[in-house]
């Protein structure tokens, strides 16, 4: 990492495993693909936040003051008057990199077309099946679970995170405001109280999906403020300080400069030297 980058790290400690890390608190970075596209935003009174793309079929709320804890709020929709087709829900204690993953994967599949952004899941496409959203957490040691009938889960090696997916029939209304959805992603101890959730409704599209497991799975930790971190880690995670970047190393002109600015070196030619010896006496009155 380059002193440049260093110097734009916001926070002063690295957490690792990152799924313990946190939200950061701002929604900026996670907004950024979507506001990058042209797509709309306008504020209520209460300082939430909407983001809809130019056709209306992807609308997006970040919700601070909304009424429950889910923070950020992505729904789809074929019809822009109809119900959603999908929608996605991170609560407020989730990592901000995780929202962006999936932010910046719907600003790429919106560019594609609705195909790449309403598509839904298919185990019969080899490119659209759901068990690839669970795929680069197997690659990095994640063990697979059954926790409940009906539900198959994987779980990270420490125990601390797990991605739960349902079968069979499913409310299509509770999965968009409650975390009885088919795709449901938690960290904690208790399944009741976890430190932070994400879910996803039967119809998401599995690159989306996908998009956050890979930074889940991603071994690279993430920074924040230590201050921060003891309400979600709870002593669980890594914490590593972030150095201060070094000085960087002079160039050949820092060099010529320093030489310039010293001093001339004094030679033997231009100071007398001093003698331990008693001078010659002088002449004195001859007797």
């Amino acid at each position: 990492m380059t002193p440049d980058e260093l110097r734009t790290i916001d926070g002063d400690v690295y957490v690792s495993p990152r799924y313990l890390a946190g939200s950061t608190g701002f929604g900026d970075p996670a907004l950024a693909p979507l506001l990058d596209l042209g797509w709309d935003l306008e504020r209520d009174e209460l300082c939430n936040v909407y983001v809809s793309s130019p056709d209306r079929k992807v609308r997006l709320g970040f919700l601070p003051e909304g009424e429950d804890d889910g923070l950020w709020r992505i729904n789809a929709y074929k019809d822009p008057f109809g119900p959603p087709t999908w929608g996605v829900c991170f609560n407020d204690s989730a990592p901000t990199e995780f929202v962006r993953a999936f932010t910046a994967a719907l600003a790429k599949a919106y560019e594609q077309g609705s195909d790449a952004y309403l598509v839904p899941p298919d185990p019969r496409h080899s490119n659209r099946d759901p068990f690839l959203s669970v795929l680069p957490l197997i690659n990095h040691g994640w063990q697979l679970d059954r926790p409940r009938p009906g539900v198959f889960a994987t779980q990270s090696p420490d125990g601390l995170a797990r991605l739960e997916f349902t079968g069979g029939r499913l409310d299509p209304a509770a999965e968009l405001s409650t975390r009885a959805a088919r795709w449901h992603l938690w960290v904690g101890t208790s399944i009741d109280f976890p430190a932070w959730y994400a879910t996803a409704s039967t119809d998401t599209p599995v690159g989306l999906l996908k998009a956050v497991t890979d930074c889940v799975a991603d071994p690279a930790p993430v920074p924040r403020w230590r201050e921060d971190t003891h309400s979600y880690v709870a002593g669980m995670a890594r914490l590593t300080p972030i150095l201060p970047p070094r000085p960087p190393s002079p160039t050949p002109l820092d060099v010529q400069r320093a030489a310039a600015r010293k001093p001339t070196a004094l030679t033997t030619s231009t100071v007398p030297r001093w003698s331990t010896t008693s001078r010659p006496a002088l002449p004195g009155a001859r007797r």
